[in-house]
């Protein structure tokens, strides 16, 4: 587990999302398996952009990549914790958006912090593309402010 970085509280993130753990997150070790942690955070980004965004993940004409992602590890996670992922946008650009993301468990600071870097394209091209208005719009609502 690394604390190489402090760790965030909820209220650092806008968007809250409830995940349900389940039986097969766990492994081994008896904790939530580290690319489990991925999922999670892709659904929740992908849940946002569907329900405050528009996204059309079946026949949109944009769609978005994962060019990068990363995940510093504080505190295990198991089945069957009740969990939440925590989002924020950490930056917007003009084709793409790095998310900040956090795991957390019922109480306390995040069990996990990570990022994800989406890189819009034309679905047909896969060429990237400015985001688009609605999806842009849902993402500056999420922008952290200014450390100042």
């Amino acid at each position: 587990m690394s604390e190489a970085r402090a760790r965030p509280l909820r209220d650092e993130f806008g968007y809250l999302c409830p995940v349900d753990s389940r039986w097969a997150d766990n492994d081994v070790y008896g904790h939530i398996n580290n690319v489990v942690y991925y999922s999670y955070f892709d659904s929740t980004i992908n849940r946002y952009l569907i329900d405050h965004g528009g996204l059309d993940i079946h026949d949109g004409e944009v769609i978005a990549y994962v060019v990068s992602s990363g995940c510093d590890y504080f505190e295990a996670a198991a089945y069957p914790d009740a969990l939440a992922v925590g989002m924020r946008v950490d930056k917007l650009g003009n084709s793409s958006v790095r998310y900040g993301l956090a795991l957390f468990g019922e109480e306390g600071a995040a069990k996990a912090l990570g990022f994800v870097v989406h890189v819009f394209v034309d679905r047909a091209s896969g060429r990237p593309v400015p985001i688009p208005e609605p999806l842009r719009e849902a993402l500056a609502a999420l922008t952290r402010e200014s450390d100042g």
